[in-house]
C-alpha cells in the first residue's frame, strides 16, 4: 500500500504526521465495524488523535497550532477515512473550520485566539453547524430558521440544526442564524455547556453511522454580544477550499475497499483453480480498473489541493475546480467500492464483511455539497459565459 502514498509525502513535516497517523488508522480499522454497527460516536478513536495532537493540525502556527496547509491536511484525511471514514469526516469539519478561519481571518483577532488556544490546550472539538430541516443543505442558500434576538447584551438564540456531525463529543458549535428582523445572516459560537442546548439523537442511517450527526436544539440560549462571530460577508469570501476534506474521506473509503479486494484475489482459491482468483485475468481487469479510478482520482485531488497552496493569488477563480474534484472524486470512489464487491462476489454482502460497510459509507459522499447537479450546472455556465 506504500506506494499509494508514498509520491505525495513531500516533506519531513509530512512524513512524521503521516508515520503517526498510519500506525492510528491502523487501530481505527479493528474497531470500525463495531462502532458502524453499534451506530456509536467513535470516542476510543478521537481520543487517540487528541493525544496525538491532531485536533490542532491547522491551527496557525502563532496560536500554538501545528499550521499544516490544506494540501498535508487532505493526505492525513484520506488515510484515516482508510481506517474508519465516519472518525475522518469528523475530524475534517472541526480541522476544515479552522484551516477556513486562518486563511480567510475574518473574525476578531482575540476570539480567533481564544478559540485556537482552547484546542490546542484543552483538545475542544468544534463544528459547524449549519443545516435544516426547512432549507436543506447551506449550499443551496437558503436563509436559516434559527434566530437570534438581542436582549440588552446577549444573544437570544432559538432553533434546531440537522446533521451536526459529532454531536455527542463537541465543545462549540458555530451556528448559523437570522440576525433579528434585519434579513442577514451571522454565525454565533456557541458552547454546548449552555444552558438551552440539548442533543436529540435522530441519526438513524445506513451510512457514516459513527458521525452520531444528531439534530442540535437550542431553547433561548443566551450567549455574549461578542458570541456573533461573523455575518454577512458577501461574494467576496475565498471558496471553500477545506471542503476538500470530504472527496479525501470518500476516496480512503476507496483505498479501503480496495485493499479488502487485492487481498481476496490474492488468496482465494477455490478447488476449481490452480491458483488464486487473481491469477484469472477478468479478476486483474477489475484489479487494474480500481488502479485507474484511484490513479485519476487521487492525481486530481492532490494537484487542485497543492495550487491552490502554491497560488494563492489565483483562489478566487478556483471555485469550478475545487467543485469539480469533488464531483469527480466521490463519485470514482463508488465506482471502486462496486468493482471491489464485485471482485470478493457475494462474501462481499456479509455483515462480517467491511466491504458493506464501504459500500454504504461511500454512497454519502454523493449528498455532501456540493450536490452533483449543481457542480454540472456551475462548470456548464462558466463555459458558456
Amino acid at each position: 500500500m506504500d506506494y499509494l502514498y508514498e509520491t505525495y509525502i513531500k516533506s519531513k513535516k509530512l512524513r512524521n504526521w503521516f508515520d503517526k497517523i498510519d500506525i492510528l488508522a491502523g487501530g481505527f480499522a479493528k474497531r470500525a465495524d463495531t462502532y458502524d454497527q453499534k451506530s456509536e460516536f467513535p470516542f476510543e478513536n478521537v481520543a487517540e488523535l487528541k493525544k496525538a495532537g491532531y485536533l490542532s493540525l491547522t491551527i496557525p502556527i502563532e496560536f500554538g497550532g501545528e499550521g499544516l496547509n490544506l494540501y498535508e491536511f487532505v493526505l492525513l484525511q484520506e488515510r484515516i477515512a482508510t481506517g474508519d471514514a465516519a472518525t475522518a469526516l469528523c475530524l475534517g469539519w472541526h480541522l476544515g473550520c479552522f484551516l477556513e478561519l486562518a486563511e480567510e481571518r475574518t473574525w476578531d483577532e482575540e476570539m480567533l485566539k481564544m478559540l485556537c488556544e482552547k484546542v490546542v490546550h484543552d483538545q475542544v472539538l468544534v463544528n459547524r453547524a449549519a443545516t435544516e430541516p426547512a432549507t436543506g443543505s447551506p449550499t443551496r442558500g437558503g436563509m436559516p430558521q434559527t434566530t437570534a434576538f438581542k436582549r440588552g447584551d446577549q444573544w437570544i438564540i432559538n432553533g434546531r440544526k440537522t446533521f451536526t456531525s459529532m454531536a455527542p463529543a463537541l465543545d462549540y458549535a458555530i451556528v448559523s442564524a437570522q440576525i433579528g428582523e434585519t434579513g442577514k445572516k451571522g454565525n454565533f459560537m456557541i458552547s454546548m455547556k449552555s444552558e438551552g442546548v440539548s442533543i436529540e439523537e435522530t441519526w438513524d442511517t445506513v451510512a457514516m453511522r459513527g458521525t452520531r450527526s444528531d439534530d442540535l436544539i437550542m431553547k433561548d440560549v443566551k450567549v455574549e454580544k461578542s458570541a456573533l462571530v461573523e455575518q454577512d460577508r458577501g461574494k467576496s469570501e475565498l471558496p471553500k477550499a477545506w471542503l476538500l476534506h470530504i472527496p479525501a474521506c470518500y476516496i480512503g473509503i476507496a483505498v479501503a475497499a480496495r485493499n479488502e479486494a487485492v487481498h481476496f484475489a490474492k488468496t482465494y482459491q477455490p478447488n476449481s483453480l490452480p491458483g488464486p482468483i487473481g491469477e484469472v485475468p477478468e479478476v486483474q481487469r477489475k484489479v487494474g480498473e480500481m488502479e485507474l479510478e484511484l490513479f485519476h482520482a487521487r492525481e486530481i485531488l492532490y494537484s487542485v489541493a497543492q495550487r491552490w497552496v502554491d497560488e494563492p493569488h489565483y483562489r478566487m477563480q478556483m471555485g469550478s475546480e475545487l467543485m469539480a474534484v469533488k464531483h469527480v472524486v466521490t463519485n470514482a470512489a463508488a465506482r471502486v467500492v462496486d468493482l471491489a464487491m464485485r471482485i470478493v462476489g457475494a462474501r462481499s454482502l456479509a455483515m462480517s464483511s467491511p466491504l458493506q460497510r464501504h459500500y454504504r459509507d461511500v454512497r454519502a459522499g454523493l449528498h455532501n455539497p456540493p450536490m452533483d447537479d449543481i457542480v454540472i450546472s456551475t462548470l456548464a455556465k462558466r463555459a458558456l459565459e
